[in-house]
């Protein structure tokens, strides 16, 4: 009980801080921009309790976890659908609400959730390497391994790797990050090798790797050691810098992984939907708050990433309408964004089941009950 005590505490945590941010995004900016904000909600269903401030907001908290809200004014439901007496305000209730606002208002409300997410995920990461420290290895080749891919490629010890497939390096550990999510794809390498620039493919090994559960997952190996790491504090504005190259990497990590997905070279089984984000969020609390700190800020950028695709139901959906609506001069019809809207459910849904049967499976379950029966 003590483990799963620890995980489910973790990944309520972990979920209310990043959804309260997100919320929080949209809020700040719509009370900015003079919309009266009816209800702010973490978690969905049945009201578990709440207070109304004296705005006359409603803030509570919501039996299903996952996800929040913010209604404001003129909205039909949670995912801001114009109410159908939007059209019969007064110019006192039309001033406060969401659906009139200009169009330039309403976009920026809709970013701020999303954008809130990248904020915070910097501005933490900023504190705790300028607190705690950052780990922090020049990225040195130490050492090269017989036989392996550093080796084939013409790696030697004492190569200092300046760039892959041209982004700068700063430190091993982005070394390791950008291998390890292209196992078995060819990088192209700048190193400096006895103060000359030396120019080296290097296409990573591919490793099959298990995690304490049992679950599979192929990652790129290149087969070189690092020399001593250290952990290094820095002052407020290289933290700042640094925070925002770990923040871009996680981008780019993310769209790589994506697009090879889409290709086809790597698995669909990595998606993961709450059931493992629970999973991680436990094992990683029992590593300490360090990790966890690191963990919720790598769930930040996703879920700022996530809500930007331009999907209808997503903050992204509502950005692509508004492109159209500054486009054709004219907001979408009524009928158009109703269709766009179930069209969006119906992927959001689509993709949550996935996600779900992917940690079912990834967990063990499904093979628990077919024991059962079997």
């Amino acid at each position: 009980m003590g483990g799963f005590g620890t995980t489910l505490l973790s990944f309520l945590l972990v979920l209310t801080v990043l959804v309260f941010v997100h919320e929080l995004g949209h809020y700040l900016v719509a009370r900015r921009n003079g919309v009266r904000i009816e209800v702010f909600s973490i978690g969905f269903g049945p009201e578990l309790f709440g207070w109304t401030d004296r705005a006359g907001t409603r803030w509570k908290f919501s039996a299903i976890p996952l996800g929040g809200y913010v209604k404001m004014f003129g909205d039909a439901d949670p995912a801001s659908t114009p109410g159908a007496h939007t059209q019969d305000m007064t110019p006192a209730e039309k001033a406060v609400s969401f659906h009139h606002k200009r169009l330039g208002q309403r976009a920026a409300i809709v970013a701020a959730g999303p954008i809130a997410n990248f904020v915070f995920a910097i501005v933490t990461l900023t504190v705790l390497f300028a607190t705690a420290g950052q780990s922090f290895t020049p990225p040195d080749v130490g050492g090269v391994q017989p036989g392996s891919a550093a080796e084939r490629a013409g790696l030697q010890p004492g190569d200092v790797i300046q760039s892959i497939n041209g982004s700068g390096i700063q430190r091993f550990e982005e070394i390791r990050q950008i291998v390890s999510i292209q196992p078995g794809e060819p990088l192209q390498m700048v190193v400096l090798r006895d103060g000359r620039t030396v120019n080296l493919t290097a296409t990573p090994d591919v490793k099959e790797v298990s995690d304490r559960f049992g679950n599979t997952h192929r990652i790129g190996q290149l087969g070189i050691m690092r020399g001593g790491a250290e952990n290094k504090r820095h002052d407020p504005l290289t933290a700042f810098w640094q925070a925002g190259r770990e923040v871009t990497g996680m981008v780019t990590g993310t769209f790589t992984a994506l697009g090879q997905m889409v290709q086809g070279s790597r698995g669909t089984e990595e998606l993961g939907g709450p059931l493992r984000i629970a999973q991680m969020s436990g094992e990683v609390a029992q590593s300490g708050w360090y990790p966890l700190v690191w963990f919720m800020t790598f769930l930040s950028v996703n879920l700022g990433l996530i809500n930007l695709f331009p999907v209808p139901l997503l903050d992204g959906g509502h950005l692509m309408f508004y492109a159209f609506e500054g486009l054709r001069g004219r907001p979408l019809g009524p009928r158009a964004q109703e269709y766009g809207f179930r069209i969006g459910l119906a992927l959001v849904l689509t993709l949550m089941v996935f996600a779900t049967w992917n940690d079912l499976v990834q967990l063990r379950v499904v093979e628990f009950f077919r024991g059962l029966i079997s």
